[in-house]
């Protein structure tokens, strides 16, 4: 299986690369292929001609950026604008500079706006038409929500709230009946559609800042992969088909707090599609798709919303994921405890963030409340070096900071501890925390 996703705000970019262990080992014996790279730069033009700007009133062609992750070989589509890629068999080539960060993202180099993806694609070519797709999307979407770019994906959006029992239910119980939706005709897909809206409106009762943090994600994330999604699809059966396998994938993922948009923007996208064709025209800041379709359907919600939520619940076998969800969350308790003793009550080192550029996984954090989030795994640079995180880092709220277990050896170049390394820039040093054994990251004095 090679599955790939982004997420992107600011400087900040995440992106989760789950690569099969045989596409990695021809990954490690080899450069990219140009022949193989011409052929994927040629489908993703022809998706965006046979589009030729229909969907969103723009076209996607755009300069694209195939990297390898360990030889860093860049292969594009055009010259870049400072003259750093040479030539070669019609395509550019290059190598990507160590500081540098590697992510299925948009991204400026070398005077150009690309759109960076990760070497290999997946070997299905409708996933890899998806991957293209939406990635070209995060290069025009300052042009589609003007204004609202920079309000998408921040940090202090975590949906931490669906990594709760009560999240996850009832995310997953909208996504069922998502599913049903785009499976059935009417009226058994307004019955479904109701129930979705049903689910999704009690969840966010739940939780105060639910809805904006979702919506947030959702305009960003979610609307390239529905992108991705009608894009890379010739028919409608074809578009409908991969949604529902993207909401099913969506399940196996070890949380959601990052990743459900990925999951509910095609479906929802989708939906829209069929109940109000020019949908895309209205998009605006305050505008949340499940509002969008509830309008569009002048569908009415229930006022008793956990009552008809348990009810519509038993139509999608709520009992057993409840059940199940119980399980998961008594597992998840005693995750955090562990995480808790690591990064709050034991001795850390604490990393300062001012311009932050990060790779991580949005499909395996986990939210520790007002204490921020864990990532188990990350690349993190900024004005002291470069951070690779296996074991776990725990990333406050606001992104101002960054814990790891504190090292033994704080001489030690570069700095190590228990799952992580810290390339350090010279004028940064390690001084004594406030607690005994921690250690904080300071620049040197008139550095």
């Amino acid at each position: 299986m090679n599955a790939k996703m982004r997420c992107h705000a600011l400087n900040i970019i995440c992106t989760v690369n789950l690569v099969s262990a045989s596409a990695l080992a021809v990954s490690e014996r080899a450069e990219i292929n140009l022949n193989l790279a011409g052929q994927y730069f040629q489908e993703a033009r022809a998706v965006c001609t046979r589009d030729a700007g229909r969907l969103w009133g723009v076209s996607l062609c755009g300069p694209m950026l195939f990297v390898d992750p360990v030889s860093r070989t860049i292969v594009a589509n055009q010259a870049d604008q400072d003259g750093l890629l040479r030539k070669k068999d019609g395509l550019f080539v290059g190598r990507l500079p160590a500081d540098q960060l590697i992510a299925n993202t948009p991204t400026r180099w070398a005077g150009t706006h690309w759109a960076m993806i990760v070497w290999p694609l997946p070997q299905d070519q409708r996933a890899r038409g998806r991957l293209m797709a939406h990635e070209l999307w995060h290069l025009v979407q300052h042009q589609l929500l003007p204004g609202v770019q920079t309000n998408l994906g921040m940090p202090n959006t975590s949906n931490s709230h669906l990594d709760t029992r009560e999240g996850r239910i009832f995310l997953q119980l909208e996504w069922r009946a998502l599913e049903a939706a785009l499976r059935r005709e009417e009226p058994d897909r307004r019955t479904a559609l109701e129930d979705a809206l049903v689910f999704r409106a009690y969840r966010r009762s739940l939780f105060p800042s639910a809805a904006a943090q979702e919506r947030s994600l959702e305009l960003n994330e979610g609307l390239a992969e529905y992108t991705g999604v009608r894009l890379s699809t010739k028919s409608d059966r074809e578009a409908i088909d991969d949604a529902v396998t993207v909401l099913r994938q969506g399940t196996r993922r070890e949380t959601f707090v990052r990743s459900f948009a990925y999951a509910s923007g095609p479906a929802y996208g989708l939906l829209l599609d069929h109940a109000a064709p020019d949908w895309r025209e209205a998009q605006t800041l305050a505008a949340d798709l499940g509002d969008l379709l509830r309008a569009a359907l002048s569908i009415d919600l229930p006022t008793a919303l956990k009552d008809e939520a348990g009810q519509r619940a038993k139509r999608y076998n709520g009992k057993q994921l409840m059940a199940d969800e119980a399980k998961r969350d008594t597992t998840r308790q005693e995750r955090l405890a562990r995480y808790r003793a690591h990064f709050v009550d034991g001795p850390v080192l604490i990393i300062p963030l001012t311009h932050p550029s990060v790779q991580f996984n949005p499909g395996n954090l986990h939210p520790l409340g007002d204490l921020g989030t864990v990532y188990p795994t990350m690349t993190l640079s900024d004005a002291w070096g470069i951070l690779t995180v296996e074991k776990g880092a725990l990333m406050n709220t606001n992104w101002s900071e960054v814990r790891v277990t504190a090292p033994k050896d704080t001489t030690a170049r570069p700095v190590k501890g228990d799952g992580w390394i810290l390339e350090l820039n010279i004028d940064w040093m390690l001084q004594p925390g406030i607690r005994t054994g921690s250690y904080m990251l300071a620049r040197l004095s008139g550095g």
